[in-house]
Formats: structure tokens, sequence, C-alpha cells
């Protein structure tokens, strides 16, 4: 297999993982709202050093002027994604089942958003794959 396809889906495994280890130890008396505002002016400073060296300082401008509407509204699903976790894991889901049932569910949706949206085809294979993963979604919750 090619590690340019292997090594993004390995960051965002160890990442998910490290993400969901952070989001079921948050202090249950902690608002969820000021946690994240923590977490993303600490992204968002990460995120900068990181950008700046990439791309070179004298660069930043010309770079930042390529930004479309998409990073801002990106932030909606951030927050809604980031309470939700913190949410699921103050009500009692676990760790294991919560991810297994959110990845399920993201993978079943974003099949049907891949067809009608962007017009990727949807083999029988992957028709198949949806009914395995809504039984699978009724045996986890059994």
């Amino acid at each position: 297999m090619n590690w340019n396809l292997i090594w993004p889906i390995l960051i965002v495994i160890l990442s998910s993982t490290f993400y969901n280890i952070c989001m079921k130890s948050m202090p249950l008396d902690v608002n969820p709202f000021g946690a994240l505002m923590v977490t993303y002016v600490v992204a968002a400073i990460i995120s900068a050093i990181i950008f700046a060296y990439a791309v070179g300082p004298s660069n930043v401008v010309s770079e930042m002027s390529k930004i479309n509407w998409t990073p801002i509204l990106l932030a909606i699903p951030i927050i809604g994604l980031e309470v939700g976790y913190v949410f699921v894991f103050r009500v009692g889901w676990t760790v294991s089942t919560a991810s297994v049932v959110v990845n399920i569910g993201i993978a079943c949706v974003l099949l049907f958003v891949g067809y009608f949206l962007y017009r990727e085809n949807v083999s029988l294979n992957q028709i198949m794959g949806i009914i395995v993963c809504l039984a699978g979604l009724i045996l986890i919750n059994i």
C-alpha cells in the first residue's frame, strides 16, 4: 500500500484516539464552552506557528488571502462535534461504544452525501456495507 495513503489515516486515528480520551476525561463541572474556548486558543496558536513555518513568514499574508468562506463556516460543525462529544460522554456513553456508533453513523450519512452532493459512485458492496453497519448498530446497542 502507498505510504501517502496511509500516513494521513494514521494521523486521524491517533488524533481521534487522543481526542476521545481527552473528551472522556473532561471534568463534569467544567462548562464545555469555556473548555472549548481554551482548546481553540491553544489550537489557534499551534496552527499559527505551524502555518508560518510551513509557508514562510513572508508568505503568510498571500496565503491567508486564498481563504474562502469554508474555514469560517467550518466553525459551526466543529463546535457541534466538540459539544456533542462532551455531552455524549457526560450522559454515560462509553468511549468504545460512542466512537463506533458515531463513526458508523458518519460513514452511512457520508455515503449518501457523496452520492447526492458530489456524484460519487455507490457500489453494491457499499450498500451491503451500510446494511452490515446498521446491523452492527443494532447489535452494539442491545
